[in-house]
């Protein structure tokens, strides 16, 4: 007889018996990445480790069993343990003692890829220092499906995972951070992403891009692109629930002379070739590739003629 599950994308799924590769798993750790929302997007590689791990860990344990019920897999006589960040200290040991003896392990965190803004990261560096075989499942992030559907620069990002909720901690933060040249890319809480996008306003100023993501893959999923000023006028005064990453585009460099561009080529193609000095200094400067490897090539003529 079939049944019926729902996920958190609102999607209603038939509940079938999974049938899991039938070559044994390898003793070792397995972070196994789960859906942030829509359930077919846990991988089956994801599924063949659940269904035949000796033990499974989760940080929420009745989500990796809505999980593992929606597709079909079995849980037998296996119990699924609870591990997180107020239980950490106590659970740590059990789970190295059974890699110890030989054990595959499964860890899942409630949703997306394990130790990413997740209780993981201890489990997973004690299980090193030990000399314990640790393996990824790959799967679904919100880092970077958010970064995907963005349209920001993707060539170098940073995840900085959630803002401080203190205000000191907080501006201290987005100072260190407005100036990097990369994509950032934060977590935050619905309740305070209006107080966030007018911080980094007040930073960062109007002009600069950024994108808010909220609910990806699941039924209420909105993307909202822009500059800062966009955001902030779009996000003002309106409640708004769910998960929310925001991201925010690399900061324009401050328009230099060309004498000091100049400079900034011949120290680097002091160490590397035209080619790769130029894509380096154009992504560094925020210039176009085009012309500054043509200065490139022209300084490194002048320098074959001297």
């Amino acid at each position: 007889m079939s049944s019926e599950q729902s996920d958190a994308s609102g999607e209603i799924y038939k509940v079938g018996a999974f049938r899991p590769d039938p070559r044994p798993l390898a003793p070792g750790l397995y972070f196994v990445s789960t859906p942030i929302g829509a359930a077919r997007d846990i991988t089956l590689r994801g599924l063949d480790i659940l269904a035949k791990a000796d033990v499974l860990a989760a940080e929420d344990t009745r989500t990796l069993r809505h999980l593992m019920e929606i597709h079909g897999v079995a849980l037998g006589d296996r119990h699924v343990f609870a591990y997180h960040d107020h239980n950490g200290e106590m659970m740590r040991p059990k789970l190295l003692r059974a890699l110890a003896e030989g054990k595959s392990v499964a860890y899942a965190s409630e949703a997306g890829t394990p130790l990413v803004a997740d209780p993981g990261f201890q489990l997973g560096r004690a299980a090193i220092a030990e000399g314990l075989t640790v393996l990824a499942a790959p799967g679904a992030s919100a880092v970077l499906a958010a970064l995907t559907v963005s349209g920001l620069p993707s060539d170098r990002f940073l995840f900085a995972g959630f803002a401080p909720t203190q205000a000191g901690a907080r501006a201290k933060m987005l100072k260190e951070l407005g100036d990097v040249q990369a994509t950032l890319i934060l977590y935050e809480s619905p309740k305070r992403i209006n107080r966030l996008l007018g911080e980094m306003l007040d930073l960062w100023g109007e002009e600069r891009e950024a994108v808010v993501c909220r609910e990806l893959t699941k039924r209420f999923e909105e993307v909202t692109r822009g500059s800062l000023g966009d955001l902030v006028r779009a996000f003002d005064g309106r409640a708004v629930k769910g998960e929310i990453v925001v991201l925010v585009g690399r900061s324009v460099a401050q328009k230099l002379d060309a004498s000091s561009i100049e400079d900034r080529l011949r120290a680097v193609l002091a160490e590397k070739s035209v080619k790769d000095a130029a894509a380096d200094v154009a992504l560094e400067l925020s210039l176009p590739k085009r012309d500054v490897y043509q200065l490139a090539l022209r300084l490194n003529q002048e320098k074959d003629e001297e």
